[in-house]
Formats: structure tokens, C-alpha cells, sequence
């Protein structure tokens, strides 16, 4: 059975398919920011909120708030381990674990399923921290995305909103710094395990790919005509077949009332090309967010008007038959989990 999870501003749905789709609500009134799936733990979801953290062991059919036995509540990004740790595998070395980032930019980690945290210490005393910045309050920044590499155990990226994207090689205990060209503002990131040293990244300033794990970054912005970047994803067969959602400034890309956002695709080297054949009109619509199903070419997309599937890459889309409220329509997706695929 493939479960979808959509985050909102205040709530998330579980939209589960048997014969037909059927949606159940909860964390209704939080202010949610972030969620992510736990790989090592099959059913296992983290959602943080401006509050603290929810935590669910059976595919989101039940949430219980995790006790933050750290001075932070306002968490901004999650991320668990994906490639398998070298202490799994008898070598000395970290364990397979959970990050968190929070507002404002600190980095914890977990390797109990979030019953206890350690900060991270080392990110906050990078040379560049003293320059990062969120411009809507300029006193402050956060922890936007976090991304643990599929391949490689222990080597974890982290993006700054706004200011850095940086990495670090053994789990968080030291950090390497943003590098000249890098990305300034980015707002979601993707790896693929068919490709172990490629970055790819949606940022406010356009889209940026690394070819060597982040020493040196290229931007690529040909057929963009929309270059503030949110979502984006590769196709799960096909490092080489991206996706981006985009728009021309924050407040068309998440303010329903003022909304119109695109999406773009991309297959090696050519440049980006509209795709929108089988989504909605871009007026309206906040700007999407999309996970990879389990198999090559499948790909999934949320945004405010609904959720979509597309089975070529997304070349084309099919809105899924998902009970849809109206109030699912005043509201941004966040983030889009895709569990049990098939």
C-alpha cells in the first residue's frame, strides 16, 4: 500500500491508497516545518514544529511529541542517516542517527530515535557564521535543509538560510565551510545513490549542481524563466533526469492568494524545460514539492491544489483522486514523503 505524507503550515495528511484514497489529519494547529522519513526504521516519521517534535512508528497513524531534552524548540529541518553506517558494519565510526537544525542555525543529533540529543557544536563556529542572515528578520538565520549522502556513511550536507551551504565528513563532530560559487540561499537539496559524488540544489539565487560532493559547484539557469527555486528531485532511475519547482519570488511561491509557481525539467546536459502538462494552472498554486516513488521514472507532486503522479520522469502528470479540502488549499505543502511505494 503507498502511503503519501503532506505537510502543511498546520497540519499534515496521511493519504493512503487501497481500493480507493482516504486521507486522515493530524497535527492539526501545529505550526510544522519540517518532516522526514527514518530508513532504518520501517514506518518510522519526525515532524518538527516552531514547538518541538512529533514523532510516529506506524506510518503516520498516530503521533507522539519527543521530550527535547535540549534549550531549543523551534526546529527547521530533519534529516535521518541513509547509507549505512561503518559501526553497522563492525567498524568504529558513528551510528546510523537523526539530525535536526533548528532557528536559530544549530545542528543536533540522535541516536536513539530522538530520546536524547547532542548539539553539534562545531557548525555554529564556521567563519561564515557570522554572516548568515534570513532577510525577513535579519537578526537571525536557521538550519533550511538537511542532507545525508546515500552512499558515503558519516558525510552530511547542510544548508544555511541564507548564507552556506557546508559539509561535513564524520557525522558533525568537524565541519568544512561554504566554498567561492557555491550556492548563497538554498531551500532543498537531492543526492541519488546511482550518482555517489552529485549535488543538486534548489536555491533562491537558481539552481546549482556539484559533480565532486560540494568542493566545487556549478550554476546552471538556461530555460529558467522563473529562477527562485523550491523543490526539486532526480528521477529515481536516472541521475541525470531532474526536476525543479520554481517561481519569481517568495510571496508567488508560498502566499496561496498571490501564488503562481512552475515546474521544469531537465535530462543531462540540455537546459530546463517547462512541464506542466497534467498539473494545475500555475496562478493559485504554491510552488511544489516532490518525491521519488519507488521505481525508476515515478515520481510524486504536492502543492496546494492537490497531489500528482507522474510515471515518465515527469514529462507528463495524473492528479491522484485524493479527497481534497478546501482548506488543504489555503495552506502550502511544506514537504511530500512518499512510504511504501510499489
Amino acid at each position: 500500500m503507498t502511503t503519501l505524507l503532506a505537510v502543511f503550515d498546520e497540519l499534515l495528511i496521511a493519504a493512503r491508497e487501497a481500493q480507493h484514497w482516504h486521507v486522515e489529519e493530524a497535527l492539526s494547529g501545529e505550526p510544522l516545518t519540517c518532516a522526514a522519513v527514518d530508513p532504518h526504521h520501517p514506518g518510522r516519521l519526525y515532524c518538527g514544529t516552531e514547538r518541538g517534535m512529533w514523532r510516529s512508528d506506524d506510518a503516520g497513524r498516530s503521533w507522539a511529541p519527543i521530550s527535547w531534552d535540549q534549550p531549543v524548540r523551534h526546529l527547521t529541518a530533519i534529516a535521518a542517516d541513509r547509507a549505512a553506517s561503518t559501526e553497522s558494519r563492525g567498524k568504529p565510526g558513528p551510528a546510523a542517527g537523526v539530525f535536526a537544525g533548528t532557528e536559530p542555525s544549530r545542528l543536533y543529533r540522535s541516536e536513539n530515535g530522538g530520546q536524547t540529543w547532542r548539539e553539534l557544536t562545531a557548525l555554529a563556529a564556521l567563519p561564515s557564521s557570522g554572516e548568515w542572515s534570513f532577510p525577513p528578520r535579519p537578526h537571525t538565520h536557521h538550519v533550511r535543509w538537511i542532507e545525508t549522502d546515500p552512499v558515503v556513511p558519516a558525510r552530511v550536507f547542510v544548508a544555511i538560510e541564507a548564507g552556506a551551504l557546508v559539509r561535513t565528513l564524520d557525522g558533525g563532530a568537524t565541519w568544512e565551510d561554504r566554498v567561492p560559487d557555491g550556492p548563497f540561499d538554498t531551500h532543498t537539496m537531492a543526492t541519488h545513490p546511482g550518482a555517489p559524488d552529485r549535488l543538486y540544489c534548489a536555491a533562491g539565487d537558481g539552481y546549482f549542481e556539484s559533480s565532486d560532493a560540494g568542493l566545487t559547484w556549478r550554476r546552471d539557469v538556461r530555460g529558467l524563466r522563473h529562477r527562485y527555486l523550491v523543490g526539486i528531485t532526480t528521477d529515481p532511475g536516472d541521475p541525470s533526469t531532474l526536476l525543479v519547482s520554481g517561481s519569481s519570488g517568495p510571496r508567488q511561491a508560498y502566499i496561496p492568494k498571490t501564488a503562481e509557481s512552475f515546474v521544469y525539467r531537465k535530462t543531462a546536459d540540455r537546459a530546463w524545460v517547462a512541464t506542466q502538462e497534467g498539473l494545475p494552472s500555475a496562478r493559485g498554486t504554491t510552488v511544489t514539492h516532490f518525491a521519488g516513488g519507488g521505481r525508476p521514472g515515478v515520481i510524486y507532486a504536492a502543492n496546494n491544489r492537490g497531489v500528482f503522479r507522474s510515471d515518465d520522469a515527469g514529462s507528463r502528470w495524473t492528479a491522484l483522486e485524493i479527497p481534497w479540502s478546501a482548506r488543504y488549499e489555503d495552506q502550502g505543502v511544506l514537504v511530500l514523503l512518499v512510504i511504501g511505494d510499489t
